[in-house]
């Protein structure tokens, strides 16, 4: 099953910037929790949340575009 994309690199660049966004807020993560700096930990989870969100709306509309039938 080959999946059409209309999109083109702007796909790419949408996946890319959610995985990014998810590596620097793990990053930031483990630096606030290594530092004890509760702010820095809050903004990490922030952009983990939102890089996973980022690839969850991804993947529901990759899904929904296609037929299942």
């Amino acid at each position: 099953m080959v999946a059409s994309t209309s999109d083109g690199p702007v796909l790419l660049i949408k996946k890319l910037g959610g995985l990014v966004t998810i590596i620097f807020g793990c990053l930031l993560t483990a630096v606030g929790a290594t530092y004890e700096s509760s702010s820095t930990m809050v903004v990490g989870l922030l952009l983990l949340v939102l890089g996973a969100a980022l690839l969850t709306l991804k993947i529901i509309r990759r899904n929904q575009s296609s037929s299942l039938g």
